[in-house]
């Protein structure tokens, strides 16, 4: 399969994870399509998104140590990556949290590699509230980590509070570099190019 943003959301579409048709998203805003990740969920399909995430890290200039996965779905996402790094030539370690603490064994919420001192990528699917980045970002400051960057498989490139775009904002905010997989832009590239999506935005 050719790894880039264009077929990637050719591969969404085909799996279903971007389905169109009118949807009320739960920011209570209309969109002609909706985007959900949970749909890459057998070996094959969650294989082919590691490696579209792992060539989008490739191709940037982003430099880290570590990457981490939010509970709960950036867990395989960042385990995905992680293996298809390594596929590439590229070995690096990895972690995830709990959503809740736990007091036995070896405690905490943090699993997996140790982050201390470590330049972090966080690894999850899409920013609605970009609340989870901003729990992870609390969390690897807690344990002296640095988030360097975050990577999304779709950027909505829905409007923020002000004049930016949501991701932008919290780019901006947090001191993130933001990679995605593909844009809103892309689906947009994509359909028009179809015949079969030719009158879809009409």
């Amino acid at each position: 399969m050719l790894y880039n943003s264009h077929s990637f959301i050719e591969y969404a579409l085909k799996q279903g994870a971007i389905k169109l048709g009118d949807f009320e998203l739960k920011s209570g805003r209309k969109s002609r399509y909706f985007f959900n990740a949970g749909v890459f969920n057998d070996g094959q399909s969650l294989w082919e998104l590691g490696n579209f995430y792992a060539r989008t890290i490739a191709q940037s200039d982003i430099v880290f140590d570590v990457l981490f996965g939010p509970a709960y779905k950036g867990i395989p996402l960042v385990c995905a990556t992680a293996v298809c790094l390594r596929q590439m030539g590229v070995n690096k370690p990895f972690a995830f949290n709990r959503k809740e603490e736990k007091y036995h064994g070896e405690g905490g919420v943090l699993v997996g590699a140790p982050l201390e001192g470590q330049r972090v990528l966080i690894v999850d699917d899409v920013i609605t509230a970009g609340t989870a980045v901003r729990h992870s970002v609390a969390l690897l400051n807690a344990c002296s980590a640095k988030a360097v960057a975050l990577i999304i498989s779709f950027d909505r490139q829905e409007k923020g509070v002000g004049d930016s775009s949501a991701v932008a904002e919290l780019s901006e905010q947090l001191g993130l570099a933001v990679l995605s997989v593909a844009t809103y832009k892309d689906l947009i590239a994509v359909l028009n190019a179809d015949e079969r999506y030719k009158n879809f935005w009409t």
